[in-house]
C-alpha cells in the first residue's frame, strides 16, 4: 500500500487513476487523502490528483529511475539513430555506407577534398560527360544532410533530365524529390508548392521563362541549390542577360550552398566565362574545379 512515507519527491507512481506514469514532485496531506503533485513521464504535463486511501493502495511506487523493462529492440533502434547522427564525425566517407553507389576516386576527391572543406559551398564543377556529376552531387547532398546543414534542396536541370535526376537520386541515394512543372503549379493554385516541398527538381527552361513559376520560386529560401548543364545560364553580354542567367543570379543570392555543374564551362571567351561564374558574396569569390579521372586543377 502506498502512503505518505513511501511517496517521496522523485518517486515514480503508476495506477488505474493516473493517465500515465508520474514523477512525484510534492505531496500534500488532506485528512485521510493525499494530494500528489507530479509530472507525467510521457507528456511532461502536470498532474495533481487527490487520492483516497483506497486509490493510494492500488498505486505502484518505484524509485526515481525508470525500470529497465522496456523494449530492447526500440532501445537498439534509438542507439543506432544516435550513432548515425554522429557517424560523419568519425567516418570521413559516411555517406558511402548509406548510398547504393561505388564512386570512382575522382568523384570522392571532388566531394571530400574540395566541396566539404568549405563552410559555404559555392563551386562550379566542370567535368567530362559521363564522369558522374550526378553521383558527386548525391554524395554532397547526403553528407550535408548527415551534418544537419541542409534540409531544403532545389535541383535545376534541363527539362529532359528532370525525371532522370529524380530516378537516380531515389535509386542510388534513397532521396525522394518532387518534380515541379506547370501541372503541379496549376493543381496547387493559391498555394506555393516550392515552400511546401523540401526536395524539388524543376526545369530551367520552364521556370526561368514562366513569370508566375519564377516569382513563386524566388519567394522561397533554399539550403542547397544544384544546377545541372549550368552553361545554359550563361549570358553573351552584360546588356543581354537571358532569363536563365537572371534566374541563376537570383538563386545564387537565396542559398548558402550553390553548386553549378557542366561539361562545357568555357567557350573560348574570357568575358563570357567571367559572367558565367556566379558572382561572389560576402567578399568570397567562387571556385572552379575541373576534374578528370587522372588529374584536377583549380582555376
Amino acid at each position: 500500500m502506498a502512503h505518505t512515507t513511501t511517496l517521496q519527491p522523485g518517486s515514480i507512481i503508476r495506477g488505474p487513476t493516473l493517465p500515465e506514469p508520474v514523477e512525484v514532485l510534492a505531496v500534500v496531506p488532506l485528512g485521510d487523502s493525499l494530494k500528489v503533485i507530479g509530472r507525467g513521464l510521457q507528456t511532461g504535463l502536470t498532474h495533481d490528483p487527490v487520492l483516497t486511501p483506497d486509490q493510494l493502495a492500488r498505486l505502484i511506487v518505484s524509485s526515481g529511475q525508470e525500470p529497465f523493462d522496456g523494449d530492447a529492440r526500440l532501445f537498439r533502434l534509438g542507439v543506432e539513430a544516435h550513432r548515425l547522427g554522429l557517424a560523419y564525425e568519425y567516418d570521413p566517407f559516411f555517406s558511402l555506407s548509406i548510398a547504393r553507389v561505388d564512386p570512382l576516386p575522382h568523384q570522392l576527391e571532388a566531394v571530400y577534398n574540395y566541396f566539404l572543406k568549405l563552410p559555404r559551398i559555392r563551386f562550379l564543377l566542370a567535368d567530362d560527360p559521363g564522369a558522374g556529376k550526378t553521383i558527386m552531387a548525391g554524395l554532397l547532398l547526403k553528407e550535408l544532410k548527415a551534418r544537419g546543414l541542409v534540409k531544403r534542396v532545389l535541383i535545376v536541370t534541363p527539362a529532359n533530365l528532370t525525371f532522370q535526376w529524380q530516378r537516380e537520386l531515389a535509386d542510388k541515394f534513397r532521396e525522394k524529390f518532387e518534380v515541379i512543372r506547370g501541372d503541379v503549379l496549376r493543381a496547387n493554385y493559391g498555394q506555393n508548392p516550392w515552400q511546401d516541398k523540401d526536395q524539388v527538381i524543376t526545369s530551367v527552361s520552364w521556370v526561368s521563362v514562366m513569370e508566375d513559376a519564377r516569382e513563386s520560386l524566388l519567394r522561397s529560401r533554399w539550403d542547397l541549390v544544384i544546377v545541372d548543364e549550368a552553361h545554359k545560364m550563361s549570358a553573351p553580354a552584360d546588356d543581354r542577360k537571358t532569363y536563365a542567367y537572371r534566374l541563376g543570379e537570383s538563386l545564387s543570392k537565396m542559398t548558402d550552398h550553390f553548386l553549378l555543374m557542366t561539361a562545357t564551362p568555357h567557350k573560348g571567351d574570357q568575358d563570357h566565362f567571367a559572367r558565367f561564374v556566379p558572382a561572389p558574396r560576402h567578399g568570397r569569390s567562387p571556385q572552379t574545379v575541373h576534374k578528370t579521372r587522372s588529374s584536377h586543377s583549380r582555376v
